[in-house]
Parts: structure tokens; C-alpha cells; sequence
């Protein structure tokens, strides 16, 4: 039976080497969960947090079945895990993802004139309690701060740019996850809104935030024109790695 495991030491080396900040939220119960199918002496376990769920250890049919309800991004430790997975979800979309180094120096000059740089037109705003309850009210923006449980966790862990056109933001970049040492970056811009430097002065401006804090901004893409962006910020692209995306209606055999 998959259950959550409340000590994280019994399965921290199951996930040994997996340089990835969402696994470290799990494992530094910052956010997120992990489950297993022994408590006592658990030899597969698999890290769930916001919509992503990676799989360690042995690979366990039993675990990957018992997935979390709705879409999920899977991301198996290696081909073993991806062969069982595509065996219990054929119609999963396999693709590749790109992990950058987690030890980027960032020119804070450049950052800091990209900021500068941002429209008169707009203006940028920290997401503080108001700008949370604007982010929720349109699909594209409520990633900034839906992995988060509640709103006061958001506000304590969260850290979050915003633009905004007229009062209604446009674009931003914030933190999808958090962990003890810094946050996964989540980036949006409103499709009317793109190709203004809108996401390059937010994402700057969080950079710098984060800096000043002396918190990590972890970069994670899912696309070339993401891995490209990422390298115009600073960030140098270390691996690719291969994800599966299911849908919510997808079944096993």
C-alpha cells in the first residue's frame, strides 16, 4: 500500500546525486510529499511537489500506478523506471527536459540594467498579499503561487516579480517551489504581452531579490527557447533528462 513517509533520512539516499530543487523541497519538508510502499525499509519512493513526481530507487509498478490524481509530470531516476512507466501509461507524452548548473554567478550589473529597462508603460511589483490574489485569478499567472498549501505559506516561503499594465499583471516570474537554500522559478507572459521584455526584467528583478537574500534562483526548462532565455540570464545549461507528462485520464494496463 503507497503511503507518505514523514522520515525523509530512511529515503534521502534513494535520491543521492539527484541534483534537483523539488526533490530537496521534499526531502527538507519544506513542501511537497513522499511515498512509499515500506515505511520500515523502503526501496522505491517517489517525491511529489506541485505537479512533478520523481522516482527513485527500485523501480516499483505499484508506486507509478498509484500516481497523484490529475496531470503529473513523472520524471523516472533512469531507463528502467521510464521502461515500467510506459508500460503502465502507453499514451504518456515522453520528452526531454534541460537541468542548469546550480552554481551560476550572475552579472547583478547586467541584471540590474535588464530592470531598468522595463517599459514605462508597466510597472513591477513584488507579489505581497494583494498581488497573491490577483495571480489566482487567471490560469496563466495562478502557477506563481499555486504549488504553495495556503496563501500565508506563499507570503513566509514564496518570493515573487510581477508586472503589471492598468492593475492586471501581464507577466512575472516567481517561485514555483521552495527549498532551504533558494526556489525553482516558474515565468509567464500574457500572449499579447510577449516579446516586450516583460519576463527578462521580472526575472532579473527576482534574481536579484533572491541574491540579496542570499537565496539560490534555480532554473529549470522545458524547451529550447527556455534554455536560451535561462543563458541570456547567466544561467550555463548542464544535462538533459527525460520527463513524461500524463493526463489526468490516463490508465494503466
Amino acid at each position: 500500500m503507497i503511503c507518505e513517509i514523514e522520515d525523509k533520512s530512511k529515503v534521502s539516499k534513494l535520491f543521492e546525486g539527484w541534483q534537483e530543487t523539488l526533490i530537496y523541497s521534499c526531502l527538507q519538508d519544506v513542501m511537497g510529499k513522499v511515498y512509499v510502499t515500506d515505511k520500515e525499509d523502503p526501496r522505491s519512493a517517489f517525491a511529489f511537489v506541485g505537479c512533478f513526481a520523481f522516482y527513485a530507487g527500485e523501480p516499483d509498478r505499484e508506486l507509478l500506478e498509484g500516481k497523484p490524481e490529475g496531470f503529473v509530470i513523472m520524471v523516472p531516476q533512469d531507463e528502467e523506471w521510464a521502461k515500467l512507466l510506459e508500460e503502465c501509461y502507453p499514451s504518456a507524452k515522453r520528452m526531454t527536459r534541460y537541468a542548469f548548473r546550480k552554481d551560476n554567478v550572475f552579472d547583478t550589473e547586467f541584471l540590474e540594467r535588464e530592470v531598468s529597462r522595463l517599459p514605462s508603460a508597466y510597472e513591477l511589483r513584488q507579489i505581497d498579499s494583494e498581488i497573491y490574489d490577483k495571480c489566482l485569478e487567471d490560469p496563466v499567472t495562478r502557477d506563481f503561487v499555486s504549488a504553495f498549501e495556503s496563501k500565508e505559506k506563499y507570503l513566509e516561503l514564496g518570493r515573487g516579480m510581477v508586472i503589471l499594465k492598468d492593475g492586471k499583471i501581464v507577466s512575472g516570474a516567481s517561485s514555483y517551489t521552495r527549498y532551504k537554500e533558494g526556489i525553482e522559478i516558474e515565468v509567464e507572459t500574457l500572449e499579447g504581452e510577449r516579446r516586450k521584455h516583460l519576463a527578462t526584467a521580472a526575472c532579473a528583478a527576482l534574481i536579484l531579490r533572491c541574491l540579496g537574500e542570499g537565496l539560490y534562483p534555480s532554473w529549470d526548462a522545458q524547451n529550447m527557447d527556455s534554455v536560451r532565455f535561462a543563458g541570456k540570464l547567466g544561467y550555463v545549461f548542464d544535462h538533459e533528462y527525460i520527463a513524461y507528462e500524463v493526463s489526468p485520464e490516463s490508465r494503466t494496463h
